[in-house]
């Protein structure tokens, strides 16, 4: 029995839901599809597979048929009426772990793929239900990596899963950029530096990577410094507490010294009223009665 043809409408596609060539399409090449759509009809019909997790509308992303994909938006865009949907096949996660791993071997050949855009098609493979384990989707996408560049991409797809739509231009980072931000995120800095690209409210790539690189030092300090943990905090079981978030404009943080700790307020909360209110309180705690 063939496969049923669906009519999906552009809208819900995500054209980037996975890494493409980073070449521009030929005009050339292009208008010669368009005209050839409009003048026959699309002769195949694209493959697409449903996101697991829907983005501002897009339901689909695209195994096949990007180029078509794109002669239907233009044609849809200069008003050629019955052009807003695209005959399509909808596959199945069974039938997507092999489509995937022809995808990404033709874009490392053909365009090479960033160390971000590697982790985000892993992981975009995991969330179609290709796959069920970040681990599963590395081994067959990416069969002939050894276990150093399969730590990374482990470690890479978790900052993908935190900021991937956070950052602006992200495969623009370099492995060694992701790897200190996927770090910090082990280290319980993931939501601290989440906030802080959001609030830089800035879309230019080096102007977020200044905003949080304060707080990788201090991850990266803490790793350093930080001593095993004693007794006590083993036996409550879990990392120690390293943040404190008491309301969105306020948060506490806890910093390892070579002697002790420190602990910092930052936020727009963090005023010199409320030190003296926490100092009279420490008085209070350690007074002798």
């Amino acid at each position: 029995m063939p496969d049923p043809i669906h009519l999906v409408p552009l809208a819900e596609i995500d054209d980037a839901a996975l890494p493409r060539d980073r070449t521009a399409l030929d005009p050339e090449a292009l208008r010669e599809l368009r005209d050839s759509i409009l003048a026959s009809g699309l002769r195949m019909p694209v493959e697409l597979f449903e996101l697991a997790e829907p983005y501002q509308g897009r339901r689909y992303g695209i195994l096949s048929g990007f180029r078509r994909i794109a002669a239907f938006r233009e044609l849809d865009a200069i008003g050629i009426h019955h052009h807003d949907r695209v005959p399509a096949f909808l596959r199945a996660p069974a039938d997507n772990a092999a489509a995937f791993a022809a995808m990404v071997e033709e874009n490392e050949i053909r365009a090479g793929l960033s160390p971000w855009e590697r982790a985000r098609v892993t992981l975009v493979a995991v969330r179609s239900g290709a796959f069920a384990t970040i681990d599963a989707a590395i081994d067959a996408l990416f069969p002939a990596a050894g276990a150093v560049k399969r730590a990374r991409l482990r470690a890479a797809a978790a900052v993908v899963d935190l900021l991937e739509y956070t950052l602006a231009a992200p495969e623009t980072l370099s492995e060694r950029r992701l790897l200190r931000i996927a770090a910090a995120i082990t280290n319980g800095f993931g939501s601290i530096i989440d906030d802080a690209v959001r609030q830089t409210r800035s879309r230019q790539p080096e102007s977020q990577w200044q905003a949080i690189l304060p707080y990788l030092v201090e991850s990266e300090r803490q790793t350093a410094t930080d001593p095993e943990p004693d007794p006590d905090r083993q036996s409550r079981g879990g990392r120690p507490r390293r943040f404190l978030r008491i309301r969105p404009q306020l948060v506490i943080r806890r910093e390892a010294t070579r002697d002790g700790y420190i602990l910092r307020f930052t936020g727009r909360e963090a005023t010199g009223g409320l030190m003296d209110d926490i100092l009279d309180e420490i008085e209070r705690l350690f007074s002798v009665a």
